[in-house]
């Protein structure tokens, strides 16, 4: 079948659904690629690499509707564009379904086969096609770099000659694809970084890259499993709750970049007016949900203002576009896979399989028929377990932990000490001398090897290392003490034993540390 990608007649748009790279992959099933002249000009994408690709070149958008089987795009189609497409043809776009019941009942009237790409259900399986996770994670990244840049100050702190320079104080409202990505960008500048969320169960993955989860003190917790890892309307006992910390942290932070969507309903209000006028002058606010009404109550949407008060805020809703060419590679990629599972005998021909958890989430419409909303997939996305947080330790109690801890290690010792002192008496009445000197020898060096190595803390390695450790600890106690013997074989065979086992622990330690180090911040 044949493939085409029109230009993008959304303003401002620099995506492109199709790349040279994803048609070469697309070609590989068996289909045919069109696309429009110009169509990836804007993102870095020339028609001579597409014709290089095998790419077939279409002088008009009419011309590329009327020639191809499916069209891909980046922007939900405007009436004209779905007006173009027949019964027999396939739409895979970002659609937005439930905020366009007119674009539905237009592309139900055409009779073709819409499969939007912000429907595709966040299930393991469908990672590879979710485009809004594509999309979001560029605009996490991005909304960092456009706060920097309307920020005047280092994101990290800096001690100079000149003066000291403290460090930004960044807070994420939203920790899905694109607060993460965003997170992790602040971090890597070296800004003190904070983040909220309404599912406990992230606060793991905010702590794991170096930021502070902001908790509330409130019981009530949702699960983000029921919501397919996304949020959902919080109770309004939790807003207020979550508004008094926000309240809390406006006078304080620098930077506050706002991510939080609820599918198929305006952007919840989470940074209220009075915040903003709480806020220092020359702070920053970026609204990734400007495009759904706002998280604050000031943004608007594609315009970056200052208040009365000297606060930016940056409503811009083009994050991704303005990183066209990575955009559009990360995104032909979810649609090239998204054909992948509808070509699966990778002949050049669709099968519309609706018992597919993928496709039949995302297919919006089908053989004249509106299919929105989707039955729930089969298999749910699956929430981390809750754990609760361990109780703090006062003084008392940790020397009292420390106490008892060491009179039941004492305990053990004396304990080993004894059996094994009775299990070699015993040994020593029926075995020989010259076996006896032996076993001492190796019964010490487990004994030994086991209590140094096995006391290292699991954090510096992990459990199968210290056990492997252990061992070439018992191997390493046992040569050392036998390097001393007479007899030439047993002085070489002791040698080749320090030798070896020492490569494996110090070799592990080291190992190990450079491991460790990846995760630590710089």
């Amino acid at each position: 079948m044949k493939i085409g990608a029109p230009k993008e007649i959304f303003p401002g748009e620099n995506r492109v659904a199709m790349t040279p790279e994803s048609a070469l992959q697309l070609q590989k099933l068996g289909h045919t690629c069109v696309i429009e002249k110009g169509a990836g000009a804007a993102s870095g994408f020339e028609d001579a690499a597409y014709v290089a690709a095998g790419v077939e070149i279409a002088a008009t958008a009419a011309a590329l509707f009327k020639a191809v089987d499916i069209v891909v795009k980046v922007r939900e189609p405007a009436d004209t564009e779905i007006k173009r497409l027949r019964a027999d043809q396939t739409l895979i776009s970002f659609f937005w379904p439930a905020q366009n019941e007119a674009a539905l009942e237009l592309a139900k009237k055409q009779g073709a086969t819409v499969i939007a790409m912000d429907m595709v259900p966040r299930i393991s399986r469908a990672q590879k096609m979710d485009a809004l996770s594509s999309m979001a994670n560029i605009a996490g990244y991005r909304a960092v770099i456009e706060a920097g840049n309307n920020f005047g100050r280092f994101f990290t702190g800096q001690v100079t000659a000149a003066g000291k320079v403290p460090p930004a104080k960044v807070l994420i409202v939203g920790a899905g694809v694109a607060g993460l990505a965003a997170i992790g960008t602040a971090t890597s500048l070296g800004a003190i970084t904070m983040a909220f969320d309404v599912r406990p169960e992230v606060a793991e993955q905010i702590e794991s890259m170096g930021a502070s989860f902001v908790y509330l003190d409130f019981e009530e917790a949702q699960d983000g499993a029921a919501t397919g890892g996304y949020a959902a309307p919080s109770s309004p006992e939790f807003r207020e709750k979550q508004l008094e910390k926000f309240r809390e942290l406006a006078p304080e932070v620098d930077i506050v970049i706002t991510t939080a969507l609820i599918p198929g309903r305006p952007a919840p209000k989470l940074w209220t007016e009075d915040m903003v006028k709480m806020m220092k002058r020359g702070s920053v606010i970026v609204d990734l949900a400007a495009e759904r009404g706002g998280n604050c109550d000031l943004t608007k949407p594609d315009e970056k203002f200052v208040t009365d008060n000297g606060v930016t805020i940056v409503g811009y809703t083009d994050f991704p576009s303005r990183m066209g060419t990575q955009a559009s590679t990360l995104y032909s990629n979810n649609i090239r896979h998204m054909i992948f599972d509808l070509t699966p005998a990778k002949d050049g021909v669709i099968n519309q399989n609706m018992e597919d958890d993928v496709i039949r989430g995302a297919t919006v419409t089908h053989a004249g028929e509106i299919t929105f909303p989707p039955p729930p997939p089969k298999i749910k996305a699956i929430a981390a377990v809750k754990r609760d947080k361990p109780k703090e330790l006062t003084a008392e109690e940790k020397r009292a932990k420390e106490v008892a801890d060491f009179k039941a290690a004492t305990r053990q010792q004396f304990t080993l000490l004894g059996v094994g002192g009775a299990l070699l008496l015993l040994a020593g009445i029926f075995a020989p001398a010259s076996f006896m000197s032996h076993f001492i020898v190796f019964v010490l060096a487990c004994y030994v090897g086991f209590q140094v190595i096995w006391g290292v803390a699991h954090s510096l390695h992990t459990p199968l290392m210290a056990v492997t450790n252990a061992i070439s600890s018992i191997i390493i106690l046992g040569a050392l003490m036998q390097i001393g013997s007479g007899s030439t074989l047993v002085l070489i065979l002791a040698a080749l034993s320090v030798f070896m086992a020492g490569i494996n622990i110090f070799g592990g330690f080291m190992v190990t540390r450079r491991m460790l180090a990846m995760f630590q911040k710089s």
